[in-house]
């Protein structure tokens, strides 16, 4: 299972900013109206060989038009809940506010890794007014920029060494496929179906489901097992950011998945949340097998299914090649089709093709359309090896691999789909020095 770390704190410290500088990403919308962070913010980021999960609980204010004290309460708590390290910031220009009083009260007395980083500390003036937070309690001090990115690294040297060190993958001899989708699009009914029991309590409210429960599934040939994030949840806790907790949740799904069936609503189309977590399934190099669930409820004629195939591929390009079943988890409808193809999905994740024969046909391919020079220089690729990792990675050896582009690795990767069944699989290209 991946390491997830949490970002809290209350509005405008600057939590997307450090998000961005963390995941190297720049999809958190940063603005400089208090509360902002509207879309659903986690990035996958690497250190030091740890792969883990960050996620900015920013994004989880749900009224952002005056931020009550309870809702940034409530990120702290499902921060503490969900996470295994959390960063909390505040800022140095404001000092110690009731907020951040309040909210180092609650990291207090939970038994989380904690770590305080104090942001907008660029000159020695702030890095001594900084000082005033070891009045919270909680330690050590990390002062930062997360605008230049001074800082930074420090907490991540320290924050990595917090970690529990992964297991690979390798030692996992069943397939593990996950049951990922946005809330209520029939994940548990789907299971139900599979597993022919009640097991998981299918209602109709959004977010019923609170952990995820492995099943042992053997019957008809199969063997796997099935990761879902189910389980009832008390009643109590229905009201929360179920948004929240069904993102976390799929993240941990994902993460400890081979091929995650991504369960789509017939009914209701691709949806942004869809393709965040098709995202989601490539950043983690897993294999996917797309389900459009309710079909029994659509009107369809002879075109129906295609017209709807092509959309989701438009929605998830440039990731088109991947398998797209139309099932029924109330009727039963295609579901071993389904399961067939993620068995066929997790063979292809698995396959590993001699160097010989990537070279036999590679070169040729390269021969056919090489790279296009840069600044009058020419690109030779001389070699290509598949790399011993648990998902499909290529290396490219030339003599100038840093000028190599996206649409020729593009080029290469179609390729090398043409030839070799990847489909529902991420291939990663590297080009290297020769």
């Amino acid at each position: 299972m991946g390491n997830i770390v949490a970002i809290v704190g209350r509005p405008n410290v600057g939590k997307s900013t450090l998000f961005n500088r963390l995941t190297g990403a720049r999809n958190a919308i940063v603005d400089k109206i208090s509360g902002v962070t509207r879309d659903r913010v986690y990035g996958k980021t690497e250190w030091n060989g740890f792969d883990f999960s960050v996620i900015d609980t920013g994004g989880y204010v749900t009224n952002s038009s005056d931020i009550f004290e309870d809702e940034i309460k409530k990120q702290v708590f499902l921060a503490i809940e969900e996470s295994d390290v959390i960063l909390f910031l505040v800022d140095v220009l404001s000092g110690i506010t009731d907020l951040d009083q309040a909210i180092a009260t609650i990291l207090r007395k939970s038994n989380k890794k904690i770590f305080l980083v104090v942001n907008k500390v660029d000159n020695s003036a702030r890095q001594y007014d900084a000082t005033v937070f070891y009045k919270l309690g909680l330690g050590e001090i990390y002062t930062i920029s997360s605008i230049n990115g001074s800082g930074t690294g420090e907490i991540l040297d320290d924050l990595v060494k917090t970690f529990n060190k992964v297991e690979p993958e390798e030692e996992q001899d069943l397939p593990r496929f996950a049951v990922v989708g946005r809330p209520n699009v029939g994940k548990s009914s789907l299971i139900n179906a599979l597993v022919d029991e009640e097991r998981n309590i299918v209602t109709p409210i959004a977010g019923t489901t609170r952990d995820s429960i492995n099943t042992r599934y053997n019957k008809f040939g199969y063997d796997f097992v099935i990761i879902d994030t189910a389980g009832l949840r008390k009643k109590q806790k229905v009201n929360e950011d179920l948004e929240f907790y069904s993102v976390i949740r799929a993240i941990r799904a994902i993460e400890s998945s081979d091929v995650c069936l991504l369960l789509l609503d017939a009914t209701r189309g691709v949806e942004a949340q869809d393709v965040n977590i098709i995202q989601l399934i490539k950043k983690n190099n897993k294999g996917v097998v797309v389900l459009v669930n309710k079909w029994d409820l659509v009107e369809k004629d002879n075109k129906t299914t295609e017209e709807f195939t092509k959309i989701i591929k438009e929605k998830f390009a440039p990731f088109q090649d991947l398998p797209v079943v139309f099932v029924s988890a109330l009727t039963k409808q295609r579901i071993h089709k389904a399961l067939e193809l993620a068995i066929q999905v997790y063979k292809n994740r698995k396959q590993r093709i001699s160097t010989s024969k990537l070279n036999e046909l590679m070169l040729e391919v390269i021969k056919a359309y090489p790279p296009p020079s840069e600044k009058g220089k020419f690109i030779k690729i001389k070699y290509v090896t598949q790399l011993p990792t648990y998902a499909p990675t290529f290396a490219f050896f030339c003599n100038l691999p840093q000028y190599v582009k996206e649409p020729y690795k593009r080029y290469l990767e179609n390729k090398l789909r043409a030839n070799f069944n990847f489909t529902g699989v991420p291939i990663k290209i590297f080009l290297r020095k020769k």
